[in-house]
């Protein structure tokens, strides 16, 4: 029997993906290894979401067909430029879509019996989660991601995301309970939720966005400690919602709400909800107290001129947003906003982002330095090689935010939710004691 390897690139929606073609390959005998080098096949799952993301995975896929691999090009990459890629690529041995991926098995039997390039790429994609498929996960720790939907409805000026997904499909409440009953069987303490936009949740299926009913069932498993919300729409986080992530003792107080700009020029050019970002920011500390927020903004993208910039460098300045990321704008084909004008230069985009991130650093600074001397609680990721605790406060999403150090002689395990004292701060990372 081969064995297969398989590369993940991009978000934590794309690793899902991974993991369940691993979960169906295992489940009909294949010999997986996440070590490529031991591999006959490498599956690598593509990003495309951004022009340096698709650098890197078509990077991926090269060092793989130099070093002889029979490789496989899944996820966004093949969606994205269809048979395009195909003739670019012609030593790849099969091209999966991202609404295929569950016929990753016939795929490999195909391609394994026959030099036939495969070619399973749906033109319209039409992402339905594959409910029969057990997870066989990458990574395994303290925290475990759940995809409670996949698609999107909205239209953002920027995004391809509706043409490599689809339209918006939510998991029904059932499934979603399940897996995360069993991934808290497992020894997972928090989970993380996320989609497109998890804030639709359930208008597919339930008529009505469900992210609430959906949050108040996940609250009663017992052996779950965290629950934490990914990728909410603005326009979505309403008073009922906020006040029952308030409310629900296992809910994170932290809310992660991409805004991509203030301006009203901008939101308007982004298609995004024109509305006023200050009174919802003030409305979420408001209904959540000692809430974390993050967000992120895009700069350059086309039409913005410097009154627009200084608009968000203002409102960064005067809101202090917790936790943030700034992208420069990626002009993607097919998109509204690859046809603006005028583009914005790389060096006046550099620009922008350098000083917004040299802006939040102090903010950051700031706001880890008035935790200093103050209890809060953690979630233990690691025991590093000093014997010091690696762990993440409620504030900290995984892989995105900072950490905290934690010197102690008390024995702990990842996956303890424990209370400390922060002792220390840098812009993004804390230390402290029990």
């Amino acid at each position: 029997m081969r064995q297969i390897a398989l590369i993940n690139h991009g978000c934590a929606k794309n690793l899902i993906d991974s993991e369940l073609m691993l979960g169906k390959l295992a489940a009909n005998g294949y010999k997986i290894t996440l070590d490529e080098t031991k591999a006959d096949i490498v599956i690598i799952n593509t990003c495309s979401f951004i022009h340096d993301a698709e650098k890197e995975s078509v990077a991926s896929i090269f060092n793989m067909i130099n070093a002889g691999k029979k490789v496989i090009i899944a996820g966004c990459l093949p969606q994205k430029h269809k048979k395009e890629l195909q003739e670019l690529i012609p030593e790849a041995l099969a091209f999966v879509g991202t609404s295929d991926i569950d016929k990753i098995v016939d795929v490999i039997k195909k391609v394994t019996k026959t030099k036939e390039t495969r070619y399973e790429v749906n033109e319209k994609p039409d992402y339905i989660y594959p409910e029969d498929v057990q997870r066989q996960q990458i990574t395994m720790g303290a925290s475990s991601y759940i995809k409670i939907a996949d698609g999107c409805d909205f239209n953002c000026g920027y995004c391809i995301i509706p043409q490599l997904r689809g339209k918006y499909h939510s998991r029904t409440i059932e499934n979603i309970v399940k897996e995360a009953k069993a991934l808290a069987k497992k020894g997972v303490s928090e989970i993380v939720l996320i989609a497109q936009d998890t804030t639709s949740y359930g208008k597919d299926i339930y008529g009505k966005p469900s992210l609430k009913e959906l949050l108040i069932e996940l609250n009663k498993i017992e052996n779950l400690s965290w629950i934490r919300i990914m990728y909410t729409y603005p326009s979505l986080l309403d008073d009922e919602l906020l006040m029952a992530i308030n409310s629900l003792e296992k809910v994170v107080k932290y809310i992660d709400v991409p805004l991509q700009h203030v301006s009203q020029n901008m939101l308007e050019a982004m298609n995004r909800p024109v509305m006023d970002n200050k009174k919802l920011i003030k409305k979420i500390r408001k209904l959540i107290p000692n809430v974390a927020i993050r967000t992120t903004f895009i700069v350059g993208y086309p039409t913005e001129t410097e009154e627009d910039f200084q608009e968000l460098y203002n409102f960064i300045k005067e809101m202090k947003i917790d936790k943030l990321g700034v992208f420069e704008f990626s002009k993607e084909k097919n998109t509204k906003a690859a046809k603006l004008k005028p583009q914005i230069t790389a060096k006046v985009k550099r620009q922008r982002r350098k000083q917004l991130m040299e802006l939040q650093q102090n903010v950051s600074l700031e706001k880890n330095k008035k935790l200093i001397g103050k209890k809060i609680e953690c979630i233990v990721e690691a025991i590093n090689d000093k014997g010091n605790i690696v762990a993440r406060t409620y504030k900290d999403a995984p892989e995105v935010d900072g950490l905290i150090y934690i010197d102690t002689t008390t024995p702990v395990n990842p996956g303890d939710i424990i209370t400390c004292k922060v002792t220390g701060a840098v812009e993004y990372d804390l230390t402290g004691t029990i």
